[in-house]
């Protein structure tokens, strides 16, 4: 245990700011915040870096309360006051946009985003064990304990987990915490893994949040994160985008998905094999075929579904609703 000291919010003195306080942490020399509130009592608090140098020489103190604990670990520090409630609390860091980001949650905010009762902890769809390979780029991978799994490290073409078949990826999952995926829609990141992702036969996007989260986005306005994610999924409504409220129930999700994406995989061995003989037409295949046709095409851009649909009933090829 750390030895007693103090954890100290003053007012800001800059009062034309939105964080009225400023926090003082005791942790590697010093760490100073901006703040909105004195504790996160219904909320996660939102938290801007500081300097040692922002904090003023004679502090307007509203809070100054003694330390049980203040300790980094991880990308958190975890406080302990010495006060009988509202003692425990956590300062989690984090980049978006490119942004240094702290946010300050007590334990009560935590359990608002986690439901009542427990992960069931019933195979799914009775496989026996399920082999999901992990991206190498991945950092902090789910676990997957007490699950039928077995897991190993390699270099996947898109998502942070996949299922193989036949040497050849046959599903994915991209995980996203609120702040990547904040972050990957600002830098149209996003779009250009949903388009990877698109190319598989089965593929998602699970995001450990909730989707009333984003209403508290003061980085990027909430309207127009909602209409981003609208957009993907009228674009690529092969993989969709699954809010799952906590890093938890991700997981819980992504196991769930991968074992039925598996099952199917060993199901249904012509699936592949079939999709090999037929390869989605390119769009310089269908802009020439549709110009031999005299068809109005866009000579760039996404191509017109309609019109990709008469291509492949033109060619024989099966249309996929």
């Amino acid at each position: 245990m750390d030895r007693l000291r103090y954890l100290a919010i003053a007012r800001n003195p800059d009062t034309s700011s939105a964080l009225g306080y400023l926090m003082m942490i005791p942790v590697d020399g010093g760490i100073v915040v901006k703040t909105s509130d004195t504790w996160p009592r219904t909320k996660a608090l939102y938290c801007h870096p500081a300097s040692m140098a922002d904090w003023p020489e004679n502090p307007e103190l509203v809070v100054e309360i003694a330390l049980l604990s203040c300790a980094r670990r991880g990308a958190a520090i975890d406080i302990v006051v010495d006060r009988a409630r509202e003692n425990r609390s956590q300062l989690v860091f984090t980049v978006a946009r490119g942004r240094d980001m702290i946010f300050w949650q007590s334990p009560r905010t935590q359990r608002q985003a986690r439901p009542k009762g427990s992960i069931p902890q019933a195979r799914a769809r009775g496989v026996t064990e399920v082999p999901i390979t992990v991206d190498t780029r991945e950092h902090y991978p789910y676990q997957f304990r007490n699950r039928s799994v077995i897991t190993t490290r390699g270099a996947l073409s898109c998502g942070d987990y996949g299922i193989y078949r036949e040497d050849e990826l046959y599903a994915a999952v991209e995980r996203k915490t609120l702040d990547d995926l904040i972050g990957s829609l600002s830098n149209s990141r996003l779009r250009y893994a949903i388009g990877q992702l698109a190319t598989l036969a089965h593929a998602a996007v699970v995001v450990e949040a909730r989707y009333s989260a984003i209403l508290q986005s003061t980085f990027m306005r909430p309207a127009l994160i909602f209409d981003a994610i609208a957009d993907y999924a009228l674009r690529w409504p092969e993989v969709p985008v699954v809010f799952c409220e906590n890093r938890k129930l991700a997981e819980e999700w992504t196991y769930r998905y991968l074992a039925g994406a598996y099952h199917l995989a060993l199901e249904s061995p012509t699936t592949l094999e079939t999709a090999s003989v037929q390869p989605k037409p390119t769009p310089a295949a269908i802009r020439q075929w549709a110009s031999a046709h005299d068809i109005d095409i866009p000579t760039k851009g996404r191509i017109p579904l309609a019109i990709r649909e008469r291509y492949l009933r033109a060619h024989g090829q099966a249309v996929i609703n």
